[in-house]
């Protein structure tokens, strides 16, 4: 149900669409599962990395693999982006699903790695191979054995996310009602993860 606007609430700056929202009662490692469960669920995300004199620069990129709360990608050294974490290692990963409004934000750290990684075999799929082509000297084919394959692994060090706790219905109809009563409406619950939280989560996960 909507929440009431309170002269606190005004009078202490806070945004009352977020701390309506905030859930810090829901145990730890639920937080964790539900937050799988949703980045499972949305198959692309936008990295964005810094680049110098330019700033933030996003592409959207297929996960390759989730680890606990880390994530790795499969990528093209060629490509612009490893230029940037040569300069800039800290990363957001981004994820929203339009149909649920649900949504991550992970800020982390990147490391790059060469086509030696074992893990590029682990992770490769059928289809990675139309963005990278092949040249037909053997050599540069888009298999995993391709020198220009590579893989990017974020660390995550923060994360927050937001799960609708409505179904499309429901969050149309909280929405309606808040707007005609002047309430603040309450579709799902805000998280935010911290870095103590999160090597826990990887301890427990790996």
């Amino acid at each position: 149900m909507p929440e009431p606007l309170t002269k606190e609430t005004v009078d202490s700056k806070t945004d009352p669409s977020v701390s309506t929202q905030w859930d810090e009662s829901t145990p730890k490692a639920e937080q964790f599962q539900e937050l799988y469960k949703i980045a499972d669920s949305m198959k692309s995300s936008l990295l964005t990395t810094i680049r110098p004199n330019i700033g933030p620069v996003s592409r959207s990129m297929a996960v390759a693999k989730r680890v606990g709360p880390d994530f790795l990608y499969l990528a093209n050294i060629h490509s612009q982006k490893f230029e940037d974490l040569k300069e800039n290692k800290t990363v957001q990963i981004t994820f929203q699903d339009s149909t649920t409004q649900n949504w991550i934000s992970i800020t982390g750290e990147a490391t790059t790695t060469d086509n030696a990684d074992p893990r590029i075999k682990q992770v490769y799929s059928k289809g990675v191979n139309a963005w990278f082509g092949d040249l037909g000297d053997g050599i540069h084919t888009g298999m995993p054995e391709d020198p220009r394959m590579t893989l990017i692994e974020v660390k995550a060090k923060y994360i927050a996310y937001w799960k609708t706790t409505a179904s499309s219905v429901g969050f149309l109809k909280e929405v309606t009602q808040a707007s005609l009563t002047g309430k603040v409406a309450d579709t799902g619950v805000n998280r935010q993860l911290f870095e103590k939280d999160i090597q826990e989560a990887r301890d427990s996960s790996s």
